[in-house]
């Protein structure tokens, strides 16, 4: 790999750099955002030679280039992608590290919903297990960084996007794991037939040596078929002849080999059934992989979920704020709505043409008040007046959002953050979103 172009200069990016750098790869850089748009990211990279930076414009020669490297966040369809896939292989950085993996075992997971918990619990999991564990991939932490530091006996649990899995070709997870399928990132994908492609493509490679984990009770996930893996499925809703479910008592079970009765559902600490069901792949994984039970149960208990999914913030008068900000699309917000009552719920953010109809369905008779900001605030406020909500209101920002949600609330109320969209109209980030709300929150006179 003596010229490899890089496109997209995102954290996975400056990763992937770093490293091809180290390997004595001459590496071009191409983004469409400006050098100025990028200072930040290029301060990282001053140090490093061998860097030919293409900005502000699409690459037009790619005349010496042995391989390209997209960043998630680029489009596989954007017609200059697709004249250079013509002429040059193109991978993401998901599938650059497997090539150059030691060949850690490697767990996947991936779903609309609930992969960041879902991830988090199985890492810590194998942590108390004693395994050498990397979480790795869409949670944040490049899976190239472990490159050079995961051996053969090291175990990858890895959070998968649909963009990350769109442009892999080879890589293959020993255990994967899909939790559902809702409508998410169409303005990418277009239609949900090639979301849910994307997302399939986490098990494109297994064989039978391999494990899939699917959920029972999405029926779009129980009905895949074109695989050679062995297939294991949970559920909340059913008794199932061999995999983890909830029994009439709402105690798990594990019925994989043997029939274990693992605990009641209740001694979890994580609220609501998406929980449960995150619980139950975990499990799943785990046992699959060869966790003691005893571990397993232990850290389940102990798990008391991840930051910005449905976290506790404060309680100020009786009043309870809950950080939701990874709810970014309707099905996540949903979850996040049927686990508590009377709301005042804040939401909206970037647009990726979402129905909220499904949202507000389930909002109703839960949710007091709508407060809305971002690119979406007027299309859920006029859907939601239509739906019979009295009380929605738009605001400028999160500090307005928070002050007038607290106005509102009475003792015994919610105050939940769960945007239902992304956040890069207002922020770089859902965690900045988060953390953004909570200052809001932790200001409160």
């Amino acid at each position: 790999m003596k010229n490899v172009l890089l496109i997209g200069l995102a954290k996975t990016g400056v990763s992937t750099i770093k490293y091809l750098s180290k390997m004595g790869s001459n590496v071009v850089v191409n983004d469409i955002k400006t050098k100025e748009d990028l200072k930040e990211i290029l301060e990282d990279l001053k140090e490093i030679e061998n860097i030919e930076y293409i900005l502000g414009k699409h690459i037009e020669n790619i005349e010496n280039i042995d391989l390209v490297v997209v960043s998630p966040g680029v489009p596989l369809d954007l017609p200059f992608i697709k004249n250079i896939k013509e002429k040059v292989e193109v991978i993401g950085e998901v599938e650059l590290s497997y090539r150059l993996s030691n060949l850690p075992k490697i767990i996947g997971i991936t779903g609309t919903n609930g992969k960041t918990t879902t991830t988090s619990l199985v890492s810590s999991i194998f942590k108390e297990a004693k395994e050498d564990v990397f979480t790795v991939g869409n949670i944040g932490n490049p899976v190239i960084d472990t490159v050079d530091v995961a051996t053969k006996e090291s175990v990858l649990v890895t959070e998968l996007s649909s963009f990350q899995l769109e442009s892999i070709d080879t890589y293959k997870p020993h255990i994967s794991a899909i939790l559902n399928f809702s409508e998410d990132h169409l303005n990418r994908h277009h239609t949900m037939e090639e979301y849910i492609k994307a997302k399939c493509n986490i098990y494109k490679n297994q064989d039978e040596n391999d494990y899939l984990i699917l959920n029972y009770d999405d029926i779009l996930v129980r009905n895949l078929r074109d695989t050679k893996a062995k297939k294991i499925y949970f559920s909340c809703d059913s008794i199932l002849e061999k995999g983890v479910y909830l029994d009439e008592n709402e105690d798990i079970i594990i019925n994989i080999d043997k029939k274990i009765n693992l605990m009641n559902k209740n001694e979890l600490k994580i609220r609501g059934k998406h929980n449960v069901q995150n619980a139950m792949a975990g499990i799943a994984i785990s046992y699959i992989y060869g966790i003691d039970v005893s571990i397993i149960k232990n850290a389940l208990k102990n798990f008391s979920g991840v930051e910005h999914r449905q976290e506790l913030v404060k309680n100020i008068n009786g009043i309870t704020f809950i950080n939701d900000s990874k709810a970014t699309n309707p099905d996540s917000s949903i979850k996040a709505i049927n686990s508590y009552e009377n709301i005042i719920l804040i939401a909206g953010g970037m647009d990726k043409e979402n129905d909220f109809e499904n949202l507000l369905e389930n909002a109703k008779g839960r949710v007091k008040s709508l407060v809305l900001l971002g690119e979406t605030s007027q299309k859920i406020k006029d859907l939601a007046l239509k739906k019979g909500f009295d009380d929605v209101n738009i605001v400028a920002n999160m500090k307005e959002a928070v002050s007038m949600s607290y106005e509102k609330a009475n003792e015994g109320d919610i105050v939940l953050l769960s945007p239902a969209c992304a956040s890069w109209d207002m922020y770089k980030s859902f965690e900045v979103r988060g953390r953004d709300f909570k200052e809001n929150v932790n200001s409160l006179k």
